[in-house]
């Protein structure tokens, strides 16, 4: 495997914070994947953009099982873990987020709280039109964005923890971004509708934000690889 250029050693200067990342975020994972339509996944080939170390896809093949997967990350050691748990799940995790050699090659895609930390995202964009199968469908989720009240706290501890460069994006920049690409862009908000648990030393000032933010500011996109190209 060969990293790319761009790789990190791990997303948080504290590496004991990825796996804590990954608990905290299982039960969106679990609402998301029971949020799309795309049920059965029998004969599918998926990708997860950002996936750390590896628990969305292994969650996802626990509801519902794919054929092939393929992991990326430009977190080295978070890519070395999730190939450690992987056990014989048919997924391959790389460091590549360019996905050279993956042309045409994905039903169905997946990121959750990734395309905030993208620097270039209309290149990200092109190569997910690019890596992806006609009338396939990247979920893209964020909420991450300069529409949450939040932001403004967040984006300055996201740059202190973390081995990232914050980007600053509205909603509409995304959608624009995507369209222009030459995705079919919609989008809905996440609507969690699990209960939010209260952790006084999180990210959240309080209970409310937590569920007015899980409920209301976090966005699902749609992004819809057209059947024939449109331009």
């Amino acid at each position: 495997m060969n990293d790319s250029p761009l790789s990190i050693p791990t997303w948080y200067r504290d590496p004991h914070a990825e796996q804590a990342m990954a608990d905290g975020h299982a039960p969106i994972w679990r609402h998301l994947i029971g949020l799309v339509p795309e049920n059965e996944l029998s004969g599918i080939s998926v990708l997860d953009f950002g996936c750390n170390q590896g628990g969305f896809l292994r969650l996802l093949h626990k509801i519902r099982p794919f054929q092939q997967a393929v992991g990326v990350d430009i977190a080295r050691q978070s890519v070395d873990e999730a190939n450690r748990l992987k056990g014989n799940l048919p997924v391959v995790y790389q460091t590549d987020t360019r996905l050279h050699g993956w042309d045409s090659h994905f039903d169905i895609a997946f990121s959750h709280e990734v395309i905030y930390l993208i620097e270039d995202i209309a290149q990200h964009a092109a190569d997910m039109l690019r890596a992806l199968k006609p009338c396939g469908v990247y979920y893209a989720v964020t909420g991450c964005h300069t529409g949450n009240p939040l932001w403004p706290q967040w984006r300055e501890r996201v740059a202190e923890q973390t081995h990232t460069v914050v980007q600053d994006r509205s909603l509409a920049d995304y959608a624009r971004i995507f369209s222009a690409a030459g995705f079919q862009v919609s989008a809905r908000r996440l609507g969690f509708s699990g209960f939010v648990p209260y952790e006084p030393n999180g990210w959240m000032p309080d209970i409310a934000a937590s569920i007015d933010y899980y409920w209301h500011t976090k966005t699902v996109f749609r992004l819809v690889k057209p059947s024939v190209p449109t331009r």
